[in-house]
C-alpha cells in the first residue's frame, strides 16, 4: 500500500510538470481544436488608442498565452478583429503599449459571435 502511495504522489508532481511543457503553456493553446464546434471572437476598440496586443486563451490554460493579432497589426480606434475559436470558454486580454490592457473572460456559442467591446 505505501508503495502505491508514493507512486501516487510521484505521479502528481509528474503530471503538471509534463502538462507545462508543452506549446500550450506559453502560446494560450489552440484555438480550435480538432473536431470541435466553433465561433467567433470578435474585439472592438471603442477605446482612444489603437490596440496592440489581444491574448486569447482556453479558460484552463495558465496563461494568456502569446499576441494572436497578426505581425505588424494594431485595431485602431473604432475597428474591430475577428478570431474563429472552438466553442466553450475563453479568456482576452486586449492591451496598448504603455496604456494599460482590459481582461475579459467569456464564454462563445457554436456558431456565435461574442463580442468584447474594450473601452477607456
Amino acid at each position: 500500500m505505501l508503495t502505491a502511495c508514493r507512486g501516487l504522489v510521484a505521479l502528481l508532481f509528474v503530471v503538471p510538470l509534463a502538462a507545462c511543457s508543452g506549446d500550450a503553456w506559453i502560446t494560450g493553446g489552440d484555438l480550435v481544436e480538432p473536431g470541435t464546434s466553433t465561433g467567433t471572437i470578435e474585439v472592438l476598440n471603442a477605446t482612444s488608442n489603437q490596440l496592440n496586443a489581444v491574448l486569447i486563451s482556453n479558460c484552463n490554460a495558465s496563461t494568456y498565452g502569446l499576441n494572436r493579432l497578426p505581425d505588424g497589426l494594431a485595431i485602431p480606434s473604432g475597428g474591430s478583429y475577428q478570431w474563429t475559436v472552438s466553442a466553450g470558454c475563453w479568456d482576452v486580454d486586449a492591451g496598448t503599449f504603455g496604456v494599460g490592457e482590459a481582461r475579459q473572460r467569456m464564454s462563445v456559442a457554436a456558431g456565435g459571435i461574442t463580442r468584447y467591446t474594450v473601452t477607456d
